[in-house]
């Protein structure tokens, strides 16, 4: 009987299914770390999946060369997406932190797996249809393994796989599998085959490779994540939403979301009392705070101070980071376990949402968000957002937003200031030196005008005077942009994005 008509098509119509579930996760790792290196995910899943698709194509278009011994290739395709693929965690962060060649590397890792998927599928194609000798039926059986195995890895990834494995040892788990798909072609079509013995013994050499680097994926992983940070890395966490660092030395403990600081211990309470108690001393005294972000509990610490208030609600989308805000020591000491003060209420929500849903009326609403570096946060920096908060104001309420550097980004700090005014509210800006974040702005804005000779400061702080409010409202040269030179940010057109960008890129 002919070899090829006798084959057993329904294990490559399971390798296609496992392929496709390999290839989309390959993809998103890819994307996800360049997200967390590089910012503005969109772009990085955008370049990500655009190359990907593209290199695809030219793998498609070569597997035209395969004429023979098409098995052979077809495992050896696989072990090579399997190392590559397995590896591409490992190889990304490094990339990133030994050298200067990040980009490089990413498309080069992105265009080599894109390629070799892409050569996978005409292979198996043509394999099975050298059986069936039906090229409707083999195509249809062919795409749909393929097409819901895309579905299942799409979803497992962010769901499953990302929170409780990282990266790093997701990729090396997927690896390993593609090469387990190896292993299964190579042993039940042997006799296929160019050196079997040789193709078994490099594949399971693969499948030990991968999958000892799955079991050290952890302290590989920390200890390449440790290159980004100069103190030791006392906690981390990767939550359903974010990438959680704390790094401690003798003097400084530094928190940081998505390898972004958000506030060292030694000065954090410049940024904190910068932040809430300019906008407590404008105007009658504030009984009802809202902070939108702030999961912290740093800003609620500072709101406490006012014995006016009557309740703080605080709306933060991670619950991890409150838990850390109230259970970690470290933090909880920072802010005086203000998280479980009877006069804060969390709402673990989107702040978007809840700005929809509730019906409350603010007397103060401050946003501790941080800067806006992707699609997600920038709708929290968008006309609409500032919309739903003017509606949330009381008559003489005021919101203070933390609005990034006027020195590194003035573009992004100014179209922030631009934005909140264009929903009809008077605004004001202001900048403290954070020695750790450098010059930082913060946006100040009512339904009512005012001036920075109606602050009055009453509570006992640690870097604020009230003689030198005043002298926080002044911006030099090279913190001023024309307002004419800058456009509002839009849901739509989500201009901050590329003003961020464009500031920060130099720093």
């Amino acid at each position: 009987m002919n070899k090829e008509k006798a084959i057993d098509a329904n294990p490559l119509l399971l390798a296609i299914f496992i392929i496709a579930i390999c290839g989309i996760i390959y993809e998103l790792i890819i994307g996800s770390i360049s997200s967390l290196l590089l910012g503005d995910s969109i772009k990085q899943f955008s370049i990500t999946i655009g190359l990907f698709m593209s290199a695809m194509g030219f793998g498609s278009y070569f597997s035209k060369y395969f004429k023979k011994n098409l098995f052979t290739f077809f495992a050896g395709i696989e072990l090579c997406i399997g190392m590559i693929g397995g590896l591409s965690g490992i190889i990304l962060f490094s990339a990133y932190a030994f050298t200067d060649l990040y980009v490089f590397v990413m498309y080069s890792v992105i265009i080599l797996i894109g390629i070799l998927v892409g050569l996978e599928i005409p292979i198996v194609t043509r394999i099975i249809e050298s059986q069936k000798n039906n090229l409707r039926l083999t195509l249809a059986n062919v795409l749909s393994f393929d097409y819901i195995g895309a579905l299942i890895g799409s979803i497992a990834f962010p769901l499953l796989l990302l929170k409780h494995l990282g990266n790093v040892r997701t990729a090396f788990l997927v690896g390993f599998i593609n090469i387990c798909v190896a292993v299964m072609v190579i042993f039940k079509y042997q006799s296929y085959l160019r050196k079997p013995g040789i193709m078994k013994m490099v594949s399971i050499l693969c499948a030990l490779v991968t999958a000892l680097g799955f079991f050290t994926g952890k302290f590989s992983a920390d200890y390449l994540e440790q290159q980004f940070y100069r103190d030791t890395i006392i906690y981390k966490n990767q939550t359903q939403y974010q990438n959680l660092v704390i790094t401690a030395n003798a003097n400084d403990i530094r928190f940081f979301i998505n390898g972004n600081i958000q506030f060292s211990s030694v000065d954090e309470y410049r940024y904190h009392e910068a932040l809430v108690h300019l906008p407590m001393g404008i105007y009658r005294p504030k009984k009802q705070v809202l902070i939108l972000g702030g999961g912290d509990g740093l800003a609620a610490r500072e709101v406490l101070k006012h014995p006016e208030v009557e309740n703080i609600t605080l709306v933060d989308l991670d619950a991890e980071i409150v838990e850390l805000g109230r259970t970690n020591s470290i933090i909880s000491r920072l802010n005086e376990g203000a998280l479980d003060n009877p006069k804060v209420k969390v709402v673990i929500m989107d702040a978007f949402k809840f700005l929809e849903k509730s019906q409350k009326k603010f007397d103060a609403v401050f946003v501790d968000m941080p800067d806006p570096n992707d699609e997600s946060l920038n709708k929290l920096y968008t006309n609409v957002f500032y919309r739903l908060i003017k509606n949330r104001l009381s008559e003489d309420g005021v919101v203070s937003i933390q609005s990034t550097s006027p020195y590194f980004s003035p573009k992004a700090y100014w179209s922030i200031r631009k934005t909140v005014e264009s929903e009809g509210m008077y605004t004001s800006g202001y900048h403290v030196n954070v020695p750790s974040f450098g010059d930082w702005g913060f946006t100040i804005a009512s339904k009512q005008s005012f001036e920075p000779e109606d602050i009055k400061l009453e509570v006992p702080t640690r870097f604020l005077t009230e003689e030198m409010i005043k002298s926080l409202f002044y911006f030099a040269k090279d913190e001023r942009v024309d307002m004419e030179k800058v456009e509002v940010n839009t849901l739509n057109h989500p201009v901050l994005l590329d003003y961020y960008e464009e500031g920060w890129l130099g720093y």
